[in-house]
């Protein structure tokens, strides 16, 4: 069996294993996964130390008592056959038996062969098979302190008298068993530790390994700034969990750096739009103060109202700005609370919507364009949303067609099976396809001149657009069947209620 001190060194090591698991606690990955290797192959160990330890031991000893049990049958066979010998001396037993020893009822010595003093008669008395059974094997304790155990099959036989029953006794001693199990658990308790600390820097190593392309990207991530949006992790390629893992923080980057590009040139086109009025302002107010005064010492009227005119113009690029970001706001943080603020609003008759856009514009439209604004909608068409953004949204649609038609703007809705639809058709130049897309992006004009002339801000489309996206919708661009242009907004069918 195993030495005293085997199984108590085992559990202290235990002990100190999980004094290491409470020290690690908060410690990096890698040194958490060699903890984890250590203890899984301890506990195997322990596990399979024990069976093993146990199944051999067993063995051991079934080995032991069936030898045993045989030099015991062979002396009953005599004693049954009356030819045990008259002196009373029995050969001695082989297969590593110690003692052979054949007792009347009376407990008296009738032969003996083997090592008689390994144990005495007195200790066999109560030795007898149970009940049923003709044989009995038991394990006696050492005979005195620091011997070793003994093992013991007693067979009952039929003695040399008339109806005379004899017990058999044969005895071996548990050395053999003892210090093989012993050489075994030392073996197990002398071979953990290493495979232990195998384990656990194999672990070490393998989660190293796996864990370098984390360092990399971590280190990668570490150098990207504000001035250096351009920078990638790299991506250790194949498509386990870390190579996804780069992809995704490249494809993140990617839409950040995007973004970024977008906020600044929407920074630069602002301050250039917001630069031109702010300047003809200025000049306009230093001429009219510089000039001559008008009739009644008044400045010069011209001056101011073109002045005013330029301020008007700042307020539209101002307030167009502020609707822009309100709406980049619901695009950003907080998308779905704010997109489902306006596909969840109040229900909006796009035809009504339309009617009520034609009937506060005049028609037709001042000089010198005289061009003609035209409803077309036969039945109510149903959406959901914001009415007042809706309302803008088709604003900008219109205007954009008045500000490019040469003589006519048609205002169509209409439903589909699964949208609503508000159509804004002219008879201008129309958008090249190539610029279709295009015509949607901030401060974008495809004829800067007249765009500009015109009091256009570059901002209506895409407000049109963020405001149909905001509703789950789109605008999309392209030709109108008899030439010119054809924008279309398209938001989810709804019913209105009742």
């Amino acid at each position: 069996m195993a030495p005293a001190t085997g199984w108590p060194r085992t559990v202290a090591a235990v002990r100190a294993a999980v004094r290491m698991v409470a020290a690690v606690r908060g410690s990096s990955l890698r040194a958490r996964a060699a903890l984890a290797a250590a203890l899984a192959m301890a506990a195997l160990l322990a596990a399979g130390g024990l069976w093993l330890h146990g199944l051999l031991r067993a063995n051991l000893l079934d080995n032991t008592a069936s030898r045993t049990e045989l030099a015991t049958r062979k002396a009953a066979a005599q004693a049954d056959a009356h030819t045990l010998p008259a002196d009373g001396r029995l050969p001695a037993p082989d297969g590593g038996v110690d003692l052979l020893l054949v007792l009347d009822a009376h407990g008296r010595t009738l032969a003996a062969g083997g090592n008689t003093r390994a144990v005495t008669p007195a200790e066999l008395a109560g030795v007898r098979p149970p009940a049923g059974s003709d044989s009995r094997t038991v394990v006696l304790p050492a005979d005195r302190p620091g011997g070793q155990r003994r093992g013991v099959v007693v067979v009952e036989a039929q003695g040399a008298g008339p109806g005379e029953r004899v017990s058999v006794y044969a005895m071996t001693v548990l050395g053999d068993v003892d210090d093989a199990t012993r050489a075994v658990a030392f073996g197990l308790v002398a071979g953990a530790p290493p495979l232990i600390g195998f384990a656990a820097l194999l672990a070490w190593w393998v989660t190293g390994q796996a864990l370098r392309p984390v360092t990399a990207i971590r280190s990668g991530l570490a150098a990207v700034t504000a001035s250096e949006l351009d920078r990638r992790v790299p991506d250790p390629g194949g498509a386990d969990e870390i190579a996804r893992l780069a992809r995704t923080v490249n494809d993140t980057l990617d839409r950040l750096e995007r973004s970024d590009a977008r906020q600044r040139q929407f920074t630069a086109d602002a301050s250039h739009e917001l630069r031109n009025p702010l300047a003809a302002v200025r000049s306009r107010l230093e001429v009219a103060l510089a000039g001559a005064p008008g009739p009644g010492g008044r400045p010069d009227r011209e001056s101011v109202e073109a002045a005013l005119a330029e301020t008007d113009r700042l307020q539209r690029i101002a307030a167009d700005l502020l609707l822009l970001a309100r709406l980049d706001g619901g695009a950003g943080t907080g998308a779905g609370t704010a997109r489902a603020a306006d596909a969840a609003g109040e229900p909006v008759d796009l035809a009504l919507l339309a009617a009520e856009d034609a009937a506060r514009r005049p028609t037709p439209a001042p000089p010198p364009r005289q061009v003609r604004l035209r409803v077309e909608a036969g039945a109510p068409v149903p959406a959901t949303g914001h009415p007042a953004r809706l309302e803008r949204a088709l604003a900008n649609l219109v205007d954009n067609a008045l500000r490019h038609a040469r003589t006519e703007v048609v205002v169509q809705a209409y439903a589909e099976p699964a949208a609503a639809v508000l159509e804004v058709r002219d008879d201008g130049p129309g958008i090249p396809a190539a610029h279709r897309n295009r015509v949607f992006e901030r401060f974008v004009r495809l004829d800067e001149d007249r765009s500009r002339t015109g009091g256009g801000t570059g901002l209506g489309l895409p407000i049109a657009r963020e405001i149909a996206r905001a509703h789950g919708g789109e605008v999309t661009a392209c030709e109108a069947p008899g030439g010119g242009a054809r924008l279309v907004l398209r938001l989810p069918a709804r019913r209105l209620p009742g």
